[in-house]
């Protein structure tokens, strides 16, 4: 496999589990504070349906699936420059990977809340309160250094010869 594939598909593990784990807690988080566990997911639609998308109440697909599929592609992009990072250093304890995928999440939250037009935003504050904006943050440095860790065991080159 070449260092370009098993970047980019290091990329996609990563991206993938984070969403996964991000997502997961936005509906966690959602029901804890006694709202629609969809609602911010479909706040992350917003982009297309403005932010009416936050009062939706259900799972749909206009609303629900295109925040989902938004999200994905945005944990997607946060996971290029972390596996880049990551590709520039030697291997790291799981301690130390939890620390730079909370870097990077930390990074995404500033980006995403200080940088970003409003219409482009994830859109979780239409919901969520701010410590559970804190704890869907947390979500995403879980899932990149689960994610991360998955694509090294799954990627990484391998010896020629001899038992794997």
């Amino acid at each position: 496999m070449t260092p370009g594939v098993r970047t980019g598909l290091s990329i996609l593990a990563t991206g993938s589990v984070a969403s996964a784990v991000s997502a997961a807690a936005l509906l966690l988080l959602a029901s804890i504070e006694s709202k629609d566990a969809a609602r911010p997911l479909n706040a992350t639609s917003h982009w297309l349906h403005g932010d009416a998308a936050a009062e939706v109440r259900k799972m749909d697909i206009a609303h629900t699936l295109v925040g989902y599929v938004t999200h994905h592609a945005s944990c997607l992009f946060w996971a290029l420059p972390f596996q880049l990072w990551l590709g520039r250093r030697p291997a790291r304890s799981g301690p130390e990977l939890l620390r730079d995928a909370a870097v990077m999440s930390a990074i995404a939250a500033v980006v995403d809340y200080g940088a970003t037009p409003r219409r482009f935003i994830p859109g979780w504050d239409l919901v969520l309160s701010k410590r559970s904006m804190l704890a869907a943050y947390t979500a995403l440095a879980v899932g990149l250094a689960l994610g991360s860790d998955l694509s090294g065991k799954l990627f990484r080159p391998r010896r020629r010869g001899g038992w794997q």
